[in-house]
């Protein structure tokens, strides 16, 4: 009796004009809370050290570990996360990468972005260049040309390897010796040019070197005859989401002279930060 009580009063609720409406804002703050939700649950995804597991994000996210199973399993279904083959965790899929490289192409940003790396490549004289890190690689997203005729052409979007350019070396020097362990043992240290670093050994040297400079260097190790410096730009909690990088052929200078320039790098990656990242003050 008590059930067909309530289900009269619902009945009548949704019938009457004042409980259509509860009705209907309900559920138009249930549809907002569950958007919300995939996208805090790819935020923690993405800003994960390492692959975070279905308990940790049910704790974290403050949702029942059956309703995470159910959202997991599609964005699984549709390429935004990722099943970790061991350890049961999860990391942010193709579609979630594919997402961020849109937006970080949105061309509101891309004029700001554009407008910062132009000032920068007008006070160094040589090519300029926004890089994050994807997966095993780099992958380069904003980048101005110098005017000069001798110059290295690479189209945004293009992937690089991590061992040999000044961003990716900057970008495994930020990671926790466990997480660059892990992701080397993946990678196949290709030599690109004489000077690139594939002995598993000295590579690891040099990525602590970096470290303790706290700039990436690429003294042709990527390319025959060009030299790259890079510097960070870091979250709040110290980690790096991307790169800012200068180029130049050692025909017109050396790694010694581009790294006069980190000062005005590390001013463009200030200028930067707020693009690329949302922080509460």
């Amino acid at each position: 009796m008590q059930d067909a009580f309530q289900k009269r009063q619902a009945e009548a609720e949704e019938d009457s004009p004042a409980g259509g409406v509860v009705a209907v804002h309900a559920a138009a703050h249930g549809d907002e809370a569950r958007g919300l939700r995939v996208l805090r649950l790819i935020e923690h995804l993405a800003s994960a050290s390492q692959p975070l597991t279905l308990s940790q994000l049910a704790t974290r996210m403050q949702v029942p570990k059956a309703s995470m199973m159910r959202l997991l399993d599609t964005l699984e279904q549709h390429g935004y996360v990722l099943r970790t083959p061991v350890g049961r965790g999860y990391v942010p899929g193709a579609a979630s990468t594919n997402l961020a490289l849109a937006t970080l192409r949105n061309n509101a940003l891309i004029r700001v972005s554009r407008s910062i790396l132009g000032s920068l490549v007008a006070a160094t004289g040589e090519t300029c260049n926004l890089a994050i890190p994807e997966g095993n690689a780099i992958v380069y997203v904003d980048r101005v040309e110098t005017q000069e005729p001798l110059r290295l052409h690479l189209v945004l979007g293009t992937r690089a390897p991590m061992h040999c350019t000044a961003s990716g070396k900057l970008f495994l020097a930020h990671m926790t010796l466990l997480e660059r362990r892990e992701l080397l043992a993946m990678l196949t240290l290709q030599a690109r040019t004489p000077k690139s670093i594939t002995d598993p050994v000295l590579l690891e040297r040099e990525i602590v070197r970096i470290a303790r400079l706290g700039i990436g260097i690429d003294d042709e190790e990527f390319v025959h005859g060009m030299v790259a410096v890079a510097v960070p730009i870091c979250a709040a909690d110290g980690r790096i989401v991307a790169a800012v990088a200068c180029h130049a052929p050692v025909a017109r200078k050396s790694v010694e002279q581009l790294l006069q320039h980190v000062p005005q790098l590390k001013e463009a990656a200030v200028k930067l930060r707020p693009l690329l990242l949302a922080e509460s003050s």
